[in-house]
């Protein structure tokens, strides 16, 4: 399979990223109506979300297996065509337990999904030396966004959870239809490719993790507590707390995925200019700080300040986690991921415990914390440092032999 140009290869791999989050907010979307449809009550929903990071954290060992056997664009292209059947499946399921099936199935392709397209993007990232995880993130986001502008417009037209999946699968599949041909093969590098027997031997065989890994998985699971919780918790902080209206409150949870969509669009050329490891050091201090002299201050204006600071400082987290734990191979990345994913199923809990035990402004410091911890877990992490700031306009259609050795020297 002839490699693709750095630009059909990273367009195709963001529509990897678009289509996770499409399906994500899709389905996440029509909660209510799933919730009316099957008489669920609050806490049954509840488990229901939980199933589904549940089936994404249980899948680590099924995907350290399938990334070895079957490579990341394989497993990207097969996890995505088992997302969109599980779509299809949550449009009809008739009864709870079948739904909350549904949706552990939706988490363990979600796991699968989520390791093998960051494995495509860090490789696109370290065959062409060019950074890109950062804007690969940031349509993941764009999923998002369109899912919930496309929810409102067919709900507008009919409440059919059928009619609405049905078009939502079709986009999921243009989606990847444009993905499939510029994906990165799954070919050894040509270092690889001189290893012994017995180091191949060792790579096919699970281990336990190193202390490295288990370190970037502390970074990428504080760093979801950090990103996550925001999320869930700040409109009820702005509401309850802060005592904002009831129209300001929602934008909590704007101001933060605005900016971090902002700053996810421009983040690689900070990676570019400082490297990943100040960019990480500094943009989880700035969330800390931020956030927290928020906490202390008060107030609408200086709570939506704080907000920004976390949505800009914790946009490069997680892409940044993602490129070092993939340099360390596939079993390190699906630890990593599966922590990321375990971070997220805590932290909303976690700070739910402490809110009610001292408050939800005590609850929210520990967002502060976690933020900090990041800090301190990047300042050990061997960051990859890039060496062409400059990208090389030229070598954008196509990436020949000559330009993929000098990359590489």
């Amino acid at each position: 399979m002839p490699t693709p140009s750095f630009s059909r290869a990273k367009w195709s791999i963001a529509a990897l990223f678009c289509f996770l989050g499409f399906q994500y907010g899709t389905w996440v979307s029509r909660l209510p109506a799933l919730k009316t449809r099957l008489d669920l009550g609050a806490g049954e929903v509840g488990l229901l979300l939980m199933a589904c990071g549940a089936g994404a954290a249980a899948a680590f060992p099924l995907v350290a297996v399938l990334m070895r056997r079957l490579g990341s664009r394989t497993l990207s292209l097969a996890s995505a065509l088992a997302l969109i059947v599980v779509l299809a499946a949550l449009s009809v399921v008739p009864n709870y337990p079948l739904a909350l099936l549904a949706v552990c199935a939706d988490g363990v392709a979600v796991g699968c999904l989520n390791v093998a397209m960051n494995a495509q993007g860090a490789a696109l990232e370290s065959s062409y030396d060019r950074t890109a995880m950062s804007q690969l993130h940031a349509t993941f986001s764009a999923g998002l966004l369109t899912a919930a502008l496309l929810t409102s417009g067919v709900t507008s037209l009919t409440q059919s959870v059928p009619a609405h999946f049905t078009v939502a699968g079709a986009v999921l599949l243009l989606l990847l239809v444009c993905a499939r041909r510029g994906l990165l093969p799954d070919t050894p590098a040509p270092t690889e490719t001189a290893t012994t027997a017995a180091e191949g031997q060792r790579t096919r065989r699970w281990s336990l993790p190193s202390g490295l890994t288990l370190l970037m998985g502390a970074a990428m699971t504080f760093g979801t507590i950090t990103e996550g919780a925001m999320n869930d918790w700040s409109t009820l902080y702005l509401k309850d707390t802060v005592k904002a209206s009831s129209t300001v409150a929602p934008l909590g949870i704007a101001v933060v995925s605005a900016t971090m969509l902002l700053a996810r669009a421009c983040a690689d050329r900070w990676r570019d200019r400082w490297g990943d490891g100040p960019v990480v050091r500094a943009g989880s201090a700035l969330a800390a700080v931020g956030l927290g002299l928020a906490l202390l201050t008060g107030g609408v204006p200086a709570t939506l300040l704080g907000f920004a600071c976390v949505g800009l400082g914790a946009a490069a987290i997680t892409p940044c986690v993602y490129v070092a734990a993939a340099e360390r191979g596939s079993d390190a990345l699906s630890l990593v991921a599966a922590m990321g994913t375990t971070g997220l199923l805590a932290g909303p809990a976690l700070i739910g415990f402490v809110a009610t035990a001292g408050g939800l402004t005590l609850g929210m410091a520990t967002v502060v914390a976690a933020a900090f911890a990041v800090t301190l877990t990047a300042t050990w992490i061997p960051w990859t440092i890039r060496r062409s700031p400059e990208p090389q306009v030229s070598t954008l259609p196509s990436m020949t032999d000559d330009n993929r050795e000098g990359s590489a020297a």
